[in-house]
């Protein structure tokens, strides 16, 4: 559940850089030798592997208690891998931690919820539109019009023409999903700045847990306790929260960031992929091609904005050049 935000921090980019802080440089040299890109693409595999386990999961203990397994799994590695210090925190900052960690909640539960309803790589696909449209509008550029037209053209291929042929709560979930995804971003460099190291991101993931914790217990109740359940509720975790963040921790000290948030554009399709290989859900021609432009338009926001961003570094070095030979020549004058 990851993609570029041309304006923000990604999603999986805020944990990764918070696993930084908490796992130091004590990386394994068996997975930095993969390639940063190697790395990125693993991380993507990992995370919508782990979503499609989800889904085998739900059976056992519908999709609330597969994501309050999920995010009670992942909030205890993270508070005892970052043990976050709780005094010394302002009301605003808990603010900001609560308002992360409900936020994180209502995406996963979202996400959960459409995927028991529509395949796996749809979901991601219309899911991807909330990131998409908070990097478009907060770009406030002409040519991302361009990009949003595509993915427009993606969601009407998507449905057909209409969503008739898809579960129509199903849909509107996914998009819940990405509307809480685009709040997730703004809320995951909030916190990033507020609080030091990974305390903010286990701080929320703890809230999270607890929010999903009676929600998970009344659709499951005693299932949450059964071991294959709870194993395979771990493994969710693991696949979906802990080693992608840990695989994009590496790849981030070598990589650019726009490079980074282009490679996640292809999460839909990692998505589609895994849906096929493990649930047997194959896409139609127009759905492959409504991921595919979805794809291109993420790609192309992702490239728009980067390049935006070089040539206002460029105008600023031009700019400090300028003043430094004015500088110069002032003192050779005197």
């Amino acid at each position: 559940m990851t993609t570029p935000s041309t304006s923000q921090p990604t999603p999986t980019t805020a944990p990764a850089a918070a696993v930084t802080a908490a796992g130091g440089d004590g990386a394994p040299g068996r997975l930095g030798s993969l390639g940063p890109v190697g790395l990125v693409l693993a991380g993507g595999i990992s995370v919508q592997f782990g979503a499609a386990v989800a889904v085998t999961l739900m059976p056992r203990a519908g999709a609330l208690g597969v994501v309050c397994l999920r995010l009670f799994a992942a909030a205890v590695i993270l508070l005892v891998v970052c043990r976050p210090r709780l005094r010394g925190h302002s009301r605003a900052d808990w603010g900001t931690v609560v308002v992360f960690g409900i936020t994180m909640g209502a995406m996963n539960g979202l996400f959960y919820e459409a995927v028991a309803r529509i395949p796996l790589g749809l979901a991601v696909t219309l899911e991807v539109l909330g990131p998409l449209a908070l990097s478009v509008l907060a770009s406030r550029r002409l040519v991302n019009a361009l990009w949003a037209g595509l993915a427009l053209a993606g969601v009407f291929l998507l449905g057909g023409g209409d969503f008739s042929g898809l579960d129509p709560v199903g849909v509107g979930l996914a998009l819940g999903a990405g509307a809480m995804w685009a709040t997730y971003i703004i809320f995951s460099a909030r916190t990033g700045r507020r609080f030091p190291q990974a305390d903010g991101l286990a701080l929320a993931m703890a809230v999270a847990a607890l929010l999903f914790l009676p929600l998970g217990i009344a659709e499951a109740g005693g299932k949450l306790l059964d071991p294959t359940t709870l194993a395979l509720g771990s493994s969710v975790a693991v696949l979906s929260s802990v080693l992608p963040y840990t695989l994009e921790l590496l790849a981030l000290r070598r990589l650019p960031a726009h490079t980074f948030a282009v490679l996640m554009s292809l999460e839909p399709a990692i998505a589609a992929t895994a849906g096929f290989l493990i649930l047997d859900q194959a896409l139609s021609v127009a759905q492959a091609a409504a991921v595919a432009l979805v794809i291109a338009a993420s790609i192309g926001a992702v490239r728009t904005q980067a390049g935006r961003r070089r040539r206002a570094a460029a105008g600023l070095q031009e700019a400090e050049a300028a003043v430094a030979l004015q500088e110069a020549g002032k003192g050779s004058a005197s």
